[in-house]
């Protein structure tokens, strides 16, 4: 059954249950789940029917956050950036009456147009000017008035104008006012657009009568509430043609709130808020169409009239009621960026804080302010609200009424707008003009977020109780984040740490335990945990007295334990600081790891120590596997930061202290080689692997190098390959971390021999990738240089073109130069000191292009000395003139630096010019081998034709025989053997005129020749089968054998 809150006809709330609850068949109910406070009829001023209270003329209900998390945990974005309006459009289709229907609560929308407002829109009974007796009477007799109407004759209303200016006689007041009787009767279904501005010029002189005569105070109200029906357009260009017109008359109506009457004031507000809530008249002008809806809204702002009722707010003051209906106004028309913008130049912001504090038994006017500033933060500067904010007396006053609200709320109301007003207040910390802490307002905050942790009593918070609802839980994390904004105002640190905030927040660094009855849900206490952690990162770097006399090392290492630990624990996930969290405890881990980052990066002694002392270096290389297994199963974002996190621990840990570089020595080396080997391409994937892979490069260098132990491993593990595979990629970020990691760790013999072994793709050598980098980087710096690398300006043979362009510039002795800064500017440095532990000779893989390059980058140093020479030289002559020795001494120095790069350009020209006379001598080796090859191929060709010839013709062979016989005969020793036998060497009938032998090999014509059959000459190349083969191989041996057999020696 659904609570119902009965509104009373005296104020008072009733409760019963459904539409049988003892409900007065007129009186309204506002139905709601939560219970509201009570609000008591207003007292003082106009009458009560004048009040702008809830539709059923009681409580203004405070509906839910939009943007508020769901109860048990969800993201809390800053409430202002999501915040809703919870209000709902009226059912009734009236605007501006005093109408008693509920309206229901509802989640904000993000509109926050008061017309919607919960329970806050004009209350019954009849107005100040009994309007709404006649309207009554109008709606009793319709037929009647639409008879009446058709036989009324128009209203001259330059008449009335020159009626009203007559002044002379007081016998004219009756014919006045019943010529304005009649006018009110003429419109009462609008005004026409060509009318208005005449209808406004009555409007004017009506207020200037009423200083004397009372009685057009009534008429008055009458023609201003005419101005909130929708105004009448005979052609569709009637909006842009009277747009200057209406805006002006419209910003009449603002001008109008001079009058210091109390009726015309509400009647004009009332008018301003039925443009948001329009309603059609019961009968429309013949040959007239209402204009569109949002036409007044438009003209309003063209007007400027959110800026005069700002204005206004002086002049009711001291009126309550007629406060809170211009509040009302202003709350609508702040719905547009353009009235809020208009509202600034009045100083809003400012005038509205100081009313948050006056006395108000109905609780609008706190409401309707704040929300007025909720607008004007939405749809302004943020910077210029927090600006006009930032006095003391609005800090004060913000100050006592959410003191109040925090004191005597009870209500979701209540606590609503005191988180409200808490996260206005939050704006103004992050200011550091705002007076927050010369009034005791941030000294207030930070005792009330540390208060149910550190229980030690203090009089601001005496007799204070927080609930376990939402609306306390919310303003939990609210308090939470103050601590967070005030720990960025050095003036806070030491409110920070008199109030015990190191202990509050330590409270939550433990494993979660199951909740109690009365207790947080597990699922808020988890958003409240890593909440406070993560404020924890930005308060302990500037407590860490406190965090070191707290134990708080022992506590994160004791937490990361746990993390890591097989406890059974499935993480919520739900809150902004619980993202990836779900199931697991890696948000618990992230924001712990976070706090060691935070502290171990001031480099203090003492705070490194405890956390060594405790094995934290082991612990963390333990946590580091854990994620980096994890992360094989699924890489995300949070677990790249954690493995990031750690590394950089680490490497503060371990810097410039041998003994912890040999306690991460081998353990270490082995986990950070997966982080060298890294693929390329995950470093653009957005995940963080670019970070991780810079971490790991740092860690390297703080945690390995300068400990002969871990380099020796990293060595033994190619190490010096991986990093040269990493610096082959030339990528601009990566190159400078990995030279210096080279040059420092050339520190190490073995290190050039790792370096000089390296091949990269294609057979790429150290050497040659040094100096590629070298020229890659000179031509970005836009050095110049000739289409062949030599030097081009031999005064600047290295000078960049920013360098150039410097103008001298006289700086103190210990200002470095231009000339000095620009080394660390870039890595030519790196790549001469790399080059110089390699040794400048005997370099393998480089070319003629590389040893021109080569030579610059061997004389960088002498370069580098006479760019610092030239700029002392050019310094002194701006100031004053050297004298004739130092002249010299500065001319010679000069000369010696134009010298070597003269000397290095000509050693580049004979460099080219060697090379271009090898590649001459090597082409000519080309042409020689190419001519022998070709008069080789002449030769067999040649005899090739011959053996053709003796084959093809006899007489040709017979010749050849004889030619043979006689250069047989030629090459015999004309010295006869003396008693010995000759033997003749001669076979006769042989006609073949080639050698004998044993064996005789039959020559033929090849078959490419013929193009034949036998052309086929792949026949050979098929793989016969297993059996073919063998039985042809047997045969063939056969064969051989019966030759060598049959074969006799020729005689």
């Amino acid at each position: 059954m659904i609570r119902i809150l009965l509104i009373s006809e005296d104020g008072r709330p009733r409760r019963g249950r459904g539409r049988a609850a003892g409900r007065a068949p007129d009186t309204p109910a506002i139905a709601t789940a939560r219970r509201a406070p009570r609000c008591p009829p207003p007292r003082g001023g106009c009458r009560q029917a004048d009040w702008p209270s809830s539709a059923g003329g009681g409580t203004p209900a405070r509906p839910v956050r939009a943007w508020a998390p769901a109860p048990g945990g969800g993201a809390a974005p800053l409430p202002w950036q999501r915040r809703g309006a919870a209000l709902l459009p009226r059912t009734d289709g009236r605007a501006g009456t005093m109408s008693s229907l509920a309206e229901a609560p509802a989640s904000r929308a993000p509109s926050r147009s008061p017309a919607r407002s919960p329970a806050l829109s004009p209350g019954p009974g009849p107005s100040g000017c009994g309007g709404e007796r006649r309207r009554n009477a109008l709606d009793a007799g319709a037929d009647l008035g639409a008879v009446q109407d058709t036989q009324l004759r128009s209203v001259d209303l330059n008449h009335v104008i020159r009626l009203l200016e007559d002044s002379d006689s007081k016998d004219l007041e009756k014919e006045q006012l019943k010529t304005l009787k009649k006018v009110v009767k003429r419109f009462e279904n609008g005004l026409p657009l060509k009318d208005l501005a005449q209808v406004i010029e009555i409007l004017n002189l009506c207020a200037e009568k009423m200083s004397e005569q009372e009685a057009f105070t009534e008429p008055l109200c009458e023609l201003i509430k005419l101005c909130g029906l929708p105004f009448q357009k005979k052609k569709l260009s009637d909006e842009v043609s009277y747009s200057v017109a209406v805006s002006k008359s419209i910003a009449q109506l603002g001008y109008l709130m001079r009058v210091p009457s109390c009726q015309v004031r509400i009647q004009i507000c009332k008018c301003v808020v039925s443009f948001y809530n329009m309603e059609l008249p019961r009968k429309q002008l013949s040959g007239y169409q209402p204009t569109s809806a949002n036409y007044k809204i438009q003209m309003a702002e063209l007007g400027g009239l959110a800026e005069t009722l700002v204005l206004s707010l002086a002049l009711v003051e001291n009126k309550l009621t007629e406060k809170l209906w211009v509040l009302k106004a202003l709350q609508h028309l702040s719905s547009s960026g353009v009235n809020c913008r208009l509202m600034m130049k009045a100083q809003a912001a400012s005038r509205l804080c100081l009313y948050l504090n006056g006395v108000d038994p109905s609780g609008q006017l706190v409401f309707r302010s704040s929300e007025i500033l909720w607008n004007l933060l939405e749809n302004t500067s943020k910077e210029e609200v927090v600006n006009q904010l930032s006095s003391l007396e609005c800090v004060h006053a913000l100050k006592e009424v959410f003191v109040d609200l925090l004191m005597h709320g009870f209500g979701h109301y209540d606590r609503q707008l005191r988180n409200d007003l808490l996260v206005i207040a939050t704006l103004l910390a992050e200011n550091p003009a705002a007076p927050m802490i010369e009034s005791g307002f941030a000294k207030l905050l930070i005792v009330l977020a540390t208060f149910t942790e550190v229980k030690i009593p203090s009089p601001l918070v005496k007799g204070l109780k927080l609930t376990y609802c939402y609306e306390d839980f919310e303003l939990k994390k609210l308090l939470f984040n103050v601590i967070g904004v005030l720990s960025k105002d050095p003036c806070a640190v030491q409110l920070l740490s008199e109030n015990d905030v190191m202990p509050a927040l330590l409270y939550y660094v433990k494993p979660n335990q199951k909740p109690g009855f009365h207790d947080w849900s597990a699922a808020q206490h988890e958003e409240l945990q890593l909440h406070a952690i993560a404020i924890l990162a930005s308060v302990a770097p500037l407590l860490l007295d406190k965090y070191l006399a707290c134990q708080a090392n022992t506590l994160l290492l004791l937490f990361l334990e746990w993390c890591i630990g097989q406890d059974p624990f499935f993480g919520q996930g739900n809150s902004f600081h619980g993202t990836g969290g779900r199931g697991n405890k890696l948000a618990q881990m992230r924001y712990s790891l976070r706090v060691l980052r935070a502290v171990v990066s001031l480099y203090d002694d003492a705070v490194n120590l405890n956390l060594c002392d405790q094995g934290a270096i082991s612990q963390l290389l333990d946590i580091l596997k854990y994620a980096a297994n994890k992360s094989k199963e699924k890489e995300d974002a949070i677990l790249l930061e954690i493995q990031a996190d750690i590394l950089f621990i680490l490497s503060a840990l371990c810097e410039n202290d041998l003994h912890r570089k040999e306690l991460f020595s081998y353990e270490g080396v082995d986990i950070l080689i997966p982080f060298i080997q890294m693929d390329p391409k995950k470093l653009c994937s957005g995940l963080g692997h670019n970070c991780l892979l810079f971490t790991a490069l740092d860690c390297l260098w703080s945690c390995v190098i300068g400990c002969y132990i871990a380099e020796d491993y990293f060595l033994e593990k190619q190490g010096i390959f991986l990093l040269l595979d990493l610096l082959a990629l030339k990528q601009k970020n990566l190159c400078n971390i990995i030279l210096g990691i080279l040059a420092e760790f050339c520190d190490n013999p073995k290190t050039t021999s790792h370096i000089s072994t390296w091949r990269g793709e294609k057979d790429q050598t150290a050497a040659n990738l040094l100096i590629q980098l070298w020229r890659q980087e000179e031509l970005e710096l836009g050095v110049k240089r000739d289409r062949y690398g030599r030097i081009v300006d031999v005064k600047t043979p290295i000078a960049s073109t920013f360098q150039k362009q410097q103008e001298v510039i006289p700086m103190p002795a210990n200002c470095p130069s231009f000339a000095i800064t620009e080394i660390s500017e870039n890595i030519r440095a790196k790549l001469y000191s790399l080059l110089c532990k390699l040794g400048f000779e005997n370099l393998p893989g480089l070319s003629a292009k590389d040893f021109v390059t080569l030579a610059i980058i061997r004389h960088y140093i002498d370069f580098k000395v006479g760019e610092v020479w030239s700029e002392l030289h050019a310094e002194l002559k701006e100031e004053f003139r050297p004298v004739a020795t130092d002249e010299e001494a500065l001319k010679v120095i000069s000369e010696i630096s134009e010298d070597t790069g003269r000397m290095v350009a000509a050693l580049q020209t004979e460099v080219l010019e060697s090379q271009h006379h090898q590649e001459i001598q090597e082409e000519e080796k080309t042409y020689t081998k190419m001519q022998a090859i070709h008069k080789q191929r002449e030769m067999v060709n040649k005899s090739w034709e011959n053996f053709l010839t003796r084959t093809s013709n006899y007489e040709a062979l017979k010749k050849a025989k004889r030619l043979q016989e006689k250069s047989i005969e030629a090459s015999r020793s004309k010295l006869k053997t003396q008693n010995g036998a000759v033997h003749s060497t001669d076979i006769k009938g042989l006609g073949t005129t080639i050698g004998s032998g044993r064996l005789v090999t039959v020559e033929s014509t090849p078959p490419q020749l013929i193009r034949g059959p036998l052309a086929v000459t792949d026949l050979a190349l098929r793989k016969p089968s297993v059996c073919e083969g063998a039985l042809k191989k047997i045969k063939r041996v056969k064969t051989l054998d019966s030759v060598k057999k049959d074969s006799v020696p020729v005689e």
